[in-house]
């Protein structure tokens, strides 16, 4: 598979950047930006070869979006575009989001920072439900997306355990482990190279971890985290590095954030070519199977522990306005600055 078009490592670190700076929205909208840039404008990749790698992405473990991010830079540019692309789609994110982390997980946080992250956090509730439900195919796996949500609900730090039962329910089986910089660690390969079914399903891997095994984080602490991972641009598996600020301050952010992408880099660039028979694979079709309707349950699954985050009363109005305003389509990413900004309101009164 040849480069389509020789182009610049400037122009992708710009064109990558951009969308990693403005992509706000999760992956629908990371996506529908690759695409317009690659495919509509500039015509550097095939729409037929721009969606079979993106279903190819899916089949991956990890941010789906981050690994077309990858795939498109890497079509365009070789290697090295890959690995430029990828840096300037994830960094800007990362910047904003290590920026908040230092203010709002101060001992202290200002009372209109903490009342942003709360409104955001109320909405986000509705945003991960919302989220769930896109991915069930009622057709198949009712009984893993069941399993992912009790698991996400009720078992914590095991609910990894449960999404693998499922995929490897004729494969394999995985062992977890816990205890501060193997356990951050631990946590980041999970995010990275075990989150099937997208971004969302790292808010569940992640809580059981950070919330009630290493007390990493309060739960209103934790919401507030999984709020900024949606409000700010770039990839939602941003939020690793608030877990990883919170764990060790800026070292961990740093390393479980390299933790986290780091397969997603690796994937693209050894696999990007043999995508079309991964696609094709019975083993591979089975897996998802088993462990993508159980992702998808784990998303709702994770809207439990949000959802007793929630003990102001102002936030249960924030709640309902937000699940409203979704069903009458406002976009999540809309949705999200509407509570964070009714949380900060709430501090001028």
């Amino acid at each position: 598979m040849g480069l389509v078009a020789p182009v610049p490592l400037s122009t992708v670190l710009r064109e990558w950047g951009r969308i990693g700076a403005l992509g706000f929205g999760g992956p629908p909208a990371h996506v529908a930006l690759l695409r317009d840039l690659t495919v509509d404008k500039r015509g550097w990749i095939d729409a037929r070869e721009f969606e079979d790698a993106f279903a190819a992405c899916n089949l991956l473990p990890g941010p789906a979006s981050t690994q077309m991010s990858i795939f498109c830079a890497h079509r365009v540019a070789g290697r090295a575009g890959a690995i430029v692309g990828g840096l300037a789609f994830i960094i800007p994110g990362l910047i904003l989001c290590l920026v908040i982390a230092a203010v709002a997980l101060q001992d202290e946080p200002p009372a209109a920072v903490d009342a942003f992250g709360m409104g955001a956090a109320a909405a986000v509730v509705a945003v991960v439900v919302q989220a769930g439900l896109k991915l069930i195919d009622p057709r198949r796996g009712l009984v893993y997306v069941i399993a992912g949500a009790l698991g996400a609900a009720l078992t914590g730090p095991y609910v990894v355990v449960i999404l693998l039962a499922a995929g490897f329910f004729e494969l394999a089986r995985h062992k977890l482990f816990s205890a501060v910089w193997p356990a951050l660690v631990w946590l980041a390969v999970k995010v990275g190279a075990l989150s099937y079914g997208g971004g969302y399903v790292i808010i569940p891997l992640m809580y059981g971890d950070a919330v009630e095994a290493q007390r990493w984080m309060s739960e209103q602490a934790f919401a507030n985290a999984v709020a900024y991972g949606q409000i700010t641009p770039g990839p939602v598996v941003h939020t690793v590095s608030f877990v990883g600020y919170a764990a060790a301050g800026l070292p961990g952010a740093l390393a479980a954030t390299a933790i986290a992408f780091t397969p997603s880099f690796v994937f693209i660039l050894v696999g990007a070519r043999h995508f079309q028979r991964l696609r094709t694979s019975p083993n591979v079709r089975a897996f998802l199977d088993g462990a993508g309707p159980a992702a998808a349950g784990a998303i709702l699954g994770a809207a439990v522990p949000l959802l007793t985050a929630i003990d102001a009363t102002w936030q249960w109005f924030v709640l309902a306005g937000a699940a409203i305003a979704l069903l009458a389509r406002v976009p999540p990413i809309a949705v999200l600055v509407g509570g964070a900004i009714a949380g900060l309101a709430t501090t001028l009164f």
